[in-house]
């Protein structure tokens, strides 16, 4: 070991970098974090590489929901809320199609 390190050269940041990946911060709705650890742990993987996999799944397989469906409005009705259950069931179920064998990368 060193008496003395030069970092004048020095960046910041991961020491590899990931290649093909970004670090983002995002927000989630704590059900999808908690089905995507739940799933993730059963299945052996990470859970932020179930995430991954949904996310990518869903934005090739060319769905497209309507505008009104991205957005949340102040003051969610019952029905609203309902409807966001439904959808949440709906991201749990497809993280467990994509965890199946067949589909993996």
């Amino acid at each position: 070991m060193k008496d003395e390190y030069d970092f004048s050269n020095a960046r910041r940041g991961a020491v590899a970098p990931g290649k093909g990946k970004t670090r983002i911060t995002i927000m989630l709705d704590e059900a999808v974090i908690e089905a995507a650890r739940a799933l993730a742990e059963k299945e052996g993987y990470g859970y932020q590489t179930v995430i991954n996999n949904t996310l990518r799944h869903a934005l090739l397989s060319g769905k497209k929901e309507s505008a009104e469906t991205g957005h949340l409005k102040k003051g969610i009705t019952p029905s609203d809320l309902k409807s966001l259950e439904k959808k949440l069931l709906d991201a749990v179920s497809e993280i467990h199609r994509m965890m199946e064998p067949d589909v993996r990368p």
